[in-house]
């Protein structure tokens, strides 16, 4: 069940995407050249999905997986590749069409514009939520981790913004640039809250790797959950 707090955020990130910034993050996510700042970005994504994809096995062949907050689709289309099938949902329907236009035709992918809580999605063998949950508190995070809990027979992984005196600084100088290259309001985490969180909120999961990355304007951290 999704609250007001869930509710409000994700209205903001959808106001967002789908009105501000569209043209910004398909640059962003393409091979054209990038500011400075949005190169580190780049850099610090790619590698983040790199690493989360080599947490999935190397062969999803007959698995269901959601990207959950897929973008413009990059995550989305190299599970598919691996044989997933794959169910990719954004809040953004600027984004989604992105990605639907660059994927190749030929892949499992069911691209959809929605929430990721929405329980008619079904349930999924492996669920990916990169960079989709740094925008939400400690507690909302927790929240659809446990939603997505109950609909997960692998693993779930997901990232967050973690509280470090680096990323407040970062964040802080972020507010110095112009519009175009600042991200949504992003809500840094501490990790051990977020971990207690968890733990209480899915007694019978257990927590697996971690990996943060850091350089330039991007840090955020992995974590892996692995239900019951």
């Amino acid at each position: 069940m999704t609250t007001t707090t869930y509710s409000r955020y994700r209205g903001q990130l959808e106001t967002y995407f789908d009105r501000t910034a569209s043209k910004a993050w398909e640059q962003l996510t393409s091979d054209a050249p990038v500011s400075g700042i949005r190169a580190t970005v780049r850099a610090g994504r790619n590698e983040m999905r790199d690493t989360l994809l080599s947490w999935l096995p190397a062969d999803l062949t007959g698995k269901r997986v959601l990207d959950a907050g897929c973008g413009t689709g990059a995550f989305a289309v190299e599970a598919a590749q691996r044989g997933a099938e794959v169910v990719a949902i954004d809040v953004a329907a600027s984004l989604v069409e992105i990605a639907r236009k660059r994927a190749p035709k030929n892949l499992h992918i069911d691209w959809r514009v929605g929430d990721m809580h929405d329980v008619s999605l079904g349930s999924f063998d492996h669920v990916v939520a990169m960079d989709s949950l740094i925008h939400y508190p400690a507690f909302e995070i927790v929240e659809v981790i446990r939603g997505l809990g109950d609909r997960t027979r692998g693993s779930i992984v997901f990232t967050f913004a973690p509280q470090t005196p680096l990323l407040m600084v970062a964040l802080g100088m972020g507010r110095l640039f112009p519009r175009s290259d600042r991200s949504p309001a992003i809500l840094p985490v501490r990790e051990r809250l977020l971990r207690t969180l968890i733990t209480n909120a899915l007694p019978n999961a257990a927590l697996g790797r971690d990996r943060k990355v850091s350089g330039g304007f991007y840090t955020s951290h992995a974590l892996e959950v692995l239900p019951a």
